[in-house]
């Protein structure tokens, strides 16, 4: 049960602008003849208020004002709305018209407004008083608008006409939230049950409206009207013809109106009227002649929408009931309903309970617009659409409602209106099907349920229902039906005969079931006599009885209570004695076993303390021997060297072999000092690595310090704590045997002892895998420094014949002069000039050989033996096949299962060549010179996420299957602090077989990882070029409004071009997110 109210178009507008004769709501009337309580809101006479003077109607014949608002008051109290909310309502009511009396005057500014006199400020402080909120922050939101940017908070200005459509503008949307509330509490108070299965509707909707002068208002009511008349056909014509042609009967067709055109010319997307107006709407630009002049481009074929004569912007729809014109003039205005935030904020902080709960906080994004656009037509639409589905779930019934004449007079009919009226609404149709068809129908089943009483001979016998219906009717010599698939159709009259003979035969066994029933009734009244009185003898004997029990039963409760209550007590003392007696056993015991336990922890402690210091100490000592022994162990190595070279230059016999012999060995010794700058490097890596583990170690240390520095603070509290509860239980020590005592701790310690030596066995397995950590760092110091031995001795021994080599140089020069210059000026220590070209490197920069990869030339490799040669081969072998692996990289192969295809077939090419096996190979300039020129070309800017998702697999994939071969196992700066080092950890966690690569492969990698950072840096420059003017142009969007360049229409937020730049970087940073998950 219960009931609840919607409503459907609320008339905003007439809030704020009506037209003479009409009046404004009538709560406004009422509440200016009101006496008292007008005079309590200030309030003097309708024609006193801007929203109520624009129509000189004020009273109504035969209405008083002040009757009505009384009874509007009782009316509230019936429905239980409280007196404050009363008063608070009539206060919201009065500041509306307050609100309204508000005018505005030019600011400093032309472009500013501000309060136009005392009679305004009167005004503007009574709304604030009855609204309780500030008067300065309402002066600033009628006055002013403020923009949310990320740069901060922008306010803007308003002119006089857009504060005044501002005023209007706060006071339809107090109205209408005043409205809503109403209605929710009256559908409160009255109550529904949401379970409820079956409901009835009442729809009461405007009637098709057609005046002189038709606005937006009666656009949408007649909108409406179409979407009801649209049901009513489909219910009326539609239902009923298409169940004769389902059940096959004989019917005659009638023709009737479709109006599915009409609709779609008014809500069909995305060129309807509504959609039209809407997008009319959300630009601040538009105005009514231009949505008129969309609309009769876009809808100029439709053969319901028609264009005026006489005016641009007027347009004629053919209705249902007849042709409507419509001006344009205020579409706009009464379509937007905006939501303004600083109104919002105004009114949640009201001190007024009702009007801050109308006005609850916005969300954020909300806060970021100062106006947001809501369609009231696109919102009606819903609203309509959603009536329509509860009528099609419904079983409705019409009342059709027909104007008698247009003078608004009793008894008078005028007699063309009104046909034109039924015709136009259907009625005659409706009244043709009626009089033509069959009325009354029933399915056989319910049929033969109904009247199978008339023929009770034929219901055991048959299970046909059609058969039994048709024998019903042939009995009852019934001619006006029809027998259809699953129903009967009888006509008007029929189904009276049929109940009136079912009335008399249910009459007759009515009759019979009565008499039956008396016959029943009178039996079961002298049955239930006679046991009432067996039951009341038994229930005399049973109180005799149950009285002398219950004496009996007292009696005996008496004693057990009082057996029970000395039990207990008895029971209560003993249990205190043998708690008292427990807790200083168990304090006693406890103290002993934590003592013992902190004495023991204390000395684990120092132990662990003391071997950790020993053990740093050893190690530090081992360090420092050893550096010492390598640098006597290099210098010494370096003066034998100098003197065996001093030797080979005396015994040197021919000049340009020993020139030549002296090329070879200098080369050899360039680059066995490469090797050794890098096994330095891994040197210090290693140190470097040490000292980390060691300071792990000071650190695991230290927490064990803090650890034991807690347990002592801990073992000395619980001392504190155990001598104070000694001297409390010293007293009751003595009663205690002690032999006793002593067995129990000796129990207890056991326990302890046990226990305490599971804690020293898990921290013995810690120590030994300590120590297991530490054997395997010092094994793998100590094949370092082995390898790092190898290599010095391999050094000091080319350095023994290259100094060999220079003292026959210098026996030489003694003996020519000329030779000796040419010696003189090989001699010098720096790399040869041929060398250093060969490496893409100048003198200056060979200490950085490793950390800036030269951009196209490969350093001249190191020859070892005829190995090289070896891998050199399958290089050579596959040059043939370059020119196609260089086409695949020109040509976008695209992605597969989520890889780059190209940088797989780079990838897979060079692993089949073995490049990365070769000392000397071209493929890798071809490769990164053939990625150098796809980037250079025209259509680069497209191509970089594509390139950039190929480079970065491939760095991924050399990162992850690239071994260094020992001298280049040091990565550089640049590449484990850039992109690359991200992609090196990225890569290094996967666990695949690695391939050993030489200088080239090495070489490449870095250049790789240069290309990834430079197509990024690409990428990021042209992201600043494309959103760098648009933000400049967001960000000086407010300074583009200058004095005469006021929106045309009041209302209208100029900040529209704002929000498009806006959109467009929204939309290029959507694009370039695209871009990339395609590339990815």
């Amino acid at each position: 049960s219960g009931a609840a109210i919607r409503t459907y178009l609320l008339e905003r507008s007439r809030v704020v602008q009506i037209t003479d004769p009409e009046r404004n709501f009538h709560c406004f009337y009422q509440l200016c003849a009101s006496g008292k309580d007008a005079e309590l809101y200030k309030l003097g006479h309708a024609s006193t208020f801007h929203y109520l003077n624009q129509s000189k109607t004020y009273e109504l014949e035969g209405i008083n004002n002040e009757d009505e608002y009384w009874k509007t008051k009782r009316a509230m109290d019936i429905v239980g709305i409280s007196r404050s909310d009363q008063d608070a309502i009539f206060r919201t009511l009065a500041a509306i018209l307050h609100l309204g009396n508000i005018e505005f005057s030019p600011g400093k500014d032309s472009d500013s407004s501000k309060i136009k006199d005392s009679t305004s400020n009167f005004h503007l402080q009574m709304t604030a008083t009855l609204l309780m909120c500030d008067p300065d922050l309402l002066v600033s939101s009628l006055c002013t608008r403020s923009i949310h940017t990320n740069e901060g908070i922008i306010i803007k200005e308003l002119d006089c006409a857009a504060a005044a459509a501002n005023r209007d503008a706060l006071s339809k949307t107090i109205y209408a939230r005043l409205f809503d509330w109403l209605v929710e509490n009256i559908n409160k108070s009255i109550g529904q049950d949401v379970d409820s299965k079956a409901q009835i509707g009442v729809l009461d909707i405007y009637g098709f409206e057609s005046f002189k002068h038709n606005s937006f208002e009666q656009f949408c009511i007649n909108f409406a009207n179409e979407k009801l008349q649209q049901h009513f056909n489909e219910h009326v014509f539609k239902m009923e013809q298409e169940e004769y042609k389902s059940e096959k009967i004989n019917w005659s067709y009638i023709e009737f109106i479709d109006n599915q055109d009409m609709l779609d010319l008014i809500e069909k997307k995305p060129i309807g009227i509504i959609a039209l107006l809407d997008e009319a709407c959300m630009f601040p630009k538009s105005t009514h002649a231009t949505f008129a002049s969309k609309m009769f481009r876009n809808l100029s074929s439709h053969p319901r929408l028609e264009k005026t004569k006489f005016s641009e912007t007027d347009f004629t729809i053919s209705h249902y009931a007849g042709k409507v014109t419509y001006q344009t003039d205020s579409f706009l205005e009464k379509n937007r309903d905006y939501i303004v935030a600083e109104h919002c904020n105004l009114l949640s902080s009201s001190r007024c309970s009702l009007v801050s709960g109308l006005f609850s906080s916005l969300p954020e994004e909300s806060l970021r617009s100062s106006y947001k656009f809501s369609s009231v037509a696109s919102r009606f639409k819903q609203q309509l659409q959603a009536l329509m589905e509860t009528l099609s779930s419904t079983e409705p019934h019409y009342v059709r409602c027909v104007k008698p004449n247009s003078v608004n007079r009793p008894q008078l009919f005028e007699n063309q209106s009104v046909l034109h009226q039924l015709r136009c609404g259907g009625v005659l149709e409706a009244v043709r099907i009626s009089l033509a068809g069959y009325p009354t129908r029933r399915t056989y089943a319910e049929f033969v349920d109904r009247f199978g009483v008339l023929v009770p001979e034929l219901m055991f016998g048959s299970h046909d229902e059609r058969a039994l219906t048709e024998a019903v009717l042939e009995k009852m010599k019934l001619d006006n039906f029809q027998l259809g698939r699953n129903k009967v159709f009888l006509r008007a009259g029929q189904i009276a005969i049929l109940d009136v003979r079912r009335a008399e035969v249910l009459d007759n066994a009515a009759r019979r079931i009565q008499s039956c029933f008396r016959t029943f009734a009178a039996r079961k009244e002298f049955v239930k006599t006679k046991k009432a009185s067996i039951s009341l003898q038994a229930y005399c004997r049973g109180c005799f009885a149950r009285k002398m029990y219950k004496i009996r039963r007292e009696t005996a409760a008496a004693i057990i209570l009082q057996k029970y209550a000395r039990r207990l007590l008895l029971q209560r003392n003993y249990h205190e004695a043998c708690s008292a007696a427990l807790l200083i056993q168990s304090c006693i015991r406890g103290f002993i076993a934590r003592r013992y336990f902190s004495a023991i922890r204390e000395q684990k402690a120092a132990l662990v303390i003391q071997s950790f210091w020993r053990k740093r100490k050893v190690a530090m000592l081992f360090q420092h021997y050893k550096q010492a022994t390598i640098a006597i162990q290099c210098a010494w190595r370096q003066k034998l060297a100098r003197r065996e070279l001093r030797k080979l230059r005396m015994t040197a016999n021919e000049a340009g072999a020993l020139r030549e012999a002296k090329n070879k060995l200098e080369k050899k010794l360039d680059d066995l000092t490469l090797r050794l700058t890098l096994e330095r490097r891994m040197r210090a890596a290693g140190e470097e690595t040490k000292l980390v583990e060691i300071s792990k170690r000071d650190k695991i240390i230290e927490t064990l310090s803090a650890e034991c520095a807690a347990a002592k603070l801990s073992a000395r509290s619980e001392h504190d704590k155990n001598l104070i509860l000694q001297r409390q239980l010293d007293d009751s020590l003595r009663e205690i045997s002690m032999l006793r005592s002593n067995k129990i701790l000796k129990a207890e310690e056991e326990n302890e002892n046990s226990n305490l030596k599971n804690i020293v066995e898990s921290l013995s397995e810690k120590n030994s895998l300590l120590e297991n950590e530490l054997s395997t760092a010092r094994k793998n110091s100590d094949d370092t420094m082995e390898k790092l031995k190898d290599v010095e001795g391999k050094c000091t021994r080319l350095q023994q014949n290259l100094d060999k080599l220079q003292e026959k140089l210098t026996n030489l020069e003694n003996e020519n002069h000329v030779l000796r210059q040419k010696a003189f000026s090989i001699t010098p220590k720096p790399l040869p000039e041929k060398f250093a070209n060969s490496t893409g490197l100048t003198n200056s920069e060979q200490k950085r050989t490793f950390e800036t990869p030269p951009p196209t030339k490969y350093p001249s490799p190191i020859q070892h033996s005829t190995g090289s040669r070896r891998a050199r081969l399958p290089v050579e072998r596959h040059e043939g096949n370059h020119e196609i692996l260089l086409s695949c990289i020109k040509e976008n192969l695209g992605f597969k299962d989520g890889k780059p295809v190209a940088a797989c077939i780079i990838y897979r090419c060079l692993l089949h060549w073995r490049a990365f096996e070769s000392e000397r190979t071209a493929i890798f300039d071809h490769v990164i010179e053939a990625i150098n020129d796809v980037l250079k070309a025209k259509e680069a800017d497209g191509r970089l996420p594509y390139w950039l998702s190929n480079t970065s697999a491939l760095l991924c994939l050399l990162q992850k299957n690239l071994r260094s071969n020992g001298f280049f196992g040091t990565p550089s700066r640049r590449s484990a602090g850039g992109l690359g080092g991200k992609l090196a950890q990225l890569a290094g966690r996967g666990d695949t077989a690695q391939v050993d690569a030489r200088y080239p492969a090495i070489l490449f990698k870095q250049q790789l990882t240069a290309c990834v950072e430079k197509i990024f840096g690409q990428l990021r420059d042209n992201l600043k070029k494309e959103i760098s003017p648009l933000l400049s142009l967001c960000i000086q969007a407010p300074k583009s409004t200058r004095p005469g360049k006021a929106p045309k229409a009041p209302g209208v937020s100029a900040q529209q071009p704002s929000n498009s730049h806006w959109d467009n970087i929204v939309s290029f940073l959507n694009l370039l997110m695209d871009t990339l998950r395609e590339n990815h």
